[in-house]
């Protein structure tokens, strides 16, 4: 999800996707953890996407 994405999403969606992208993320990990993933990159792009979902959540927060 790209940042031009994040902003013009509302907060409830935002919120919604957070879950989603961070239960992906576990899921991934255990995946990764048992048998390596093809492409271990995906790991850090979702850690990614997780961290620019909380940064605009936290500023719609603060304002």
């Amino acid at each position: 999800m790209k940042q031009s994405e994040i902003k013009k999403a509302t907060t409830a969606e935002l919120q919604e996707t957070f879950a989603e992208t961070k239960k992906a993320y576990v899921d991934l990990k255990m995946a990764h953890t048992i048998s390596p993933l093809e492409n271990p990159i995906q790991l850090r792009s979702q850690r990614r996407v997780i961290a620019r979902i909380a940064t605009e959540l936290t500023n719609r927060e603060v304002q």
